[in-house]
């Protein structure tokens, strides 16, 4: 039995006449009468007494008529919802976010989300380098804002932002009293670095920057976050250069300087798998790029 089925039945029903109902429904009566006895051969039952004043529904047709008319509000309500989620108004967002932009862009980012996306269900997964790739690839996540971007065959990236390099250590560091420290200061320092995404540390953005600058660290710790880093730099095992945007919630007793000769950056982007279909997606990069601004 089809949708179509109900609704004439109903509309017959509620027009107490084959005529009217035909009318609203613009088409002609006997093909009406035809899909009436042929629902009623169907069901092995009569729906309607014909009486001189119209069509009445016996016990069975009434039966029949409330759950009809629930079943096709549901469809119709299925249809507007296919329709909302189709151009972007309805669904839900799986967003992941690196650890380094929590403090520095969510504060910015989920009120411009709310105003612009005020009907889609959001939720927030925290990521790492180290875990970015899985939960972006195993559609854990729908999009996520990654700090370097992910880089794969079958993920697409859309550049929204760069961070520049900052050098983070104590407030008790000699370095600390510089209010921009030259790279070539550097020399010799014990460094806490981030683990890279293709697992070479000598192609990582702050291995470029040391070595065009011919300074040679070493890295006693590789920590998965930037709240380890801090933790580590303000327990005095070393310094770390971080992005900027890791200065947003430090805690007290460390001190970012800004690097001169540094010319990179970090590249945050918006990351999603390629044979993701979903209108959120484009919608989604316009709200941070505007909470970015």
């Amino acid at each position: 039995m089809d949708l179509k089925m109900l609704r004439y039945f109903v509309e017959v029903a509620e027009a107490r006449s084959v005529g009217k109902a035909a009318m609203r429904l613009h088409m002609a009566q006997p093909p009406l009468s035809v899909q009436i006895r042929n629902l009623e051969s169907r069901l092995g039952t009569t729906l309607f007494r014909r009486e001189p004043d119209g069509m009445h529904l016996t016990e069975a047709g009434r039966a029949l008529f409330t759950r009809a008319k629930e079943a096709l509000a549901l469809a119709e309500d299925g249809f507007e919802a296919a329709r909302a989620v189709a151009a972007g108004h309805r669904g839900r967002l799986t967003i992941g976010y690196m650890f380094a932009l929590g403090y520095a862009v969510l504060p910015r980012l989920v009120p411009q989300l709310r105003r612009t996306l005020p009907g889609v269900e959001l939720q927030f997964v925290e990521m790492s380098t180290r875990t970015y790739e899985a939960l972006i690839w195993e559609l854990k996540v729908t999009v996520g804002l990654c700090m370097p971007p992910l880089v794969r065959e079958g993920v697409a990236s859309e550049s929204v932002g760069q961070q520049p390099l900052m050098l983070v250590m104590p407030t008790r560091s000699v370095l600390a009293r510089q209010t921009v420290v030259a790279v070539e200061k550097l020399q010799g320092v014990q460094l806490i670095g981030l683990p890279v995404p293709d697992k070479s540390a000598r192609t990582s953005t702050v291995s470029t920057l040391l070595s065009r600058h011919n300074v040679t660290v070493r890295t006693v710790h590789r920590v998965e976050t930037v709240h380890s880093a801090l933790a580590l730099v303000l327990a005095g095992e070393g310094l770390a250069i971080l992005p900027a945007c890791a200065s947003v919630g430090s805690p007290p007793g460390v001190v970012f300087r800004r690097l001169q000769g540094a010319e990179e950056g970090l590249e945050v982007a918006v990351c999603w798998r390629k044979d993701v279909d979903n209108p959120l997606v484009s919608r989604f990069i316009d709200a941070v790029r505007s909470a970015l601004e």
